[in-house]
């Protein structure tokens, strides 16, 4: 009998851990994916999810305009099919662009046959806005299985994690997405931020938008290069 209560323990503590590894942003074990330049690299890339989001991207565009800084924005479909002309405006400041699907689906659980819709339809409305046909891809909420990034590979994407999550989605303030990163930064990190919210147009980013404000500030002084994603990918560093 007790011998088959641990068999069971490790099973579920085996299951746990698995679905851990799904979401959990810096695991290969579905996959290889990006997540970063070597520790140590006197380089940084901001990445922003879920836009195009009016206001907030805009207003995020205006803070790296000042900072003379390239971000990479990685965009959910249907809302560059209700805002063409942020997603155009991003693209002509040189900010590079990803595919974040069309309409924010946990991908551990599509079907590969869906996964591939949500790749082809957002990529098309990218492609209508922008005349870029991009092949960023970041998985909404991080989530994916072999399976999934076998079909990401087979449309011809590289998928793009992260290694600094700064919680702006729920933080009070933007000082404590600061102190999120501040706690993360070791250099050559990728930094998962949000100019918009997958529920809806108009999602509050504020707090956000201020602390992109400081991360620059900060680290530009401390002597990091920011760099969009495929500058990270293709430069030596």
């Amino acid at each position: 009998m007790l011998p088959a209560i641990l068999s069971g323990i490790g099973v579920a503590g085996a299951a746990v851990w698995a679905g851990f590894q799904t979401m959990w942003p810096t695991s290969q074990i579905c996959g290889r994916t990006f997540i970063g330049a070597p520790p140590g690299s006197r380089v940084l890339a901001l990445t922003y999810d879920d836009g195009p989001n009016d206001p907030y991207t805009w207003r995020m565009m205006e803070v790296l305009k000042r900072h003379d800084v390239r971000a990479t924005f990685f965009l959910i479909g249907q809302f560059v099919e209700q805002k063409p002309e942020i997603a155009r405006a991003l693209v002509a400041a040189e900010h590079a662009i990803g595919s974040h699907t069309w309409d924010h689906p946990n991908l551990i659980f599509s079907s590969q046959a869906e996964v591939r819709r949500q790749l082809e339809r957002t990529r098309q409305a990218i492609l209508d806005a922008t005349g870029v046909d991009t092949k960023l891809f970041r998985p909404p909420f991080g989530g994916r299985r072999p399976a999934t990034l076998r079909a990401v590979r087979a449309a011809g994407f590289e998928p793009i994690m992260w290694n600094v999550t700064c919680y702006d989605w729920k933080a009070k303030s933007a000082d404590e997405i600061v102190a999120h990163a501040a706690r993360q930064v070791r250099g050559g990190d990728v930094i998962l931020l949000h100019d918009g919210g997958y529920l809806r147009m108009g999602a509050n980013r504020t707090r956000t938008v201020d602390a992109s404000e400081q991360i620059l500030t900060r680290y530009k002084n401390e002597g990091y290069r920011f760099v969009t994603i495929p500058q990270m990918m293709n430069t030596p560093l």
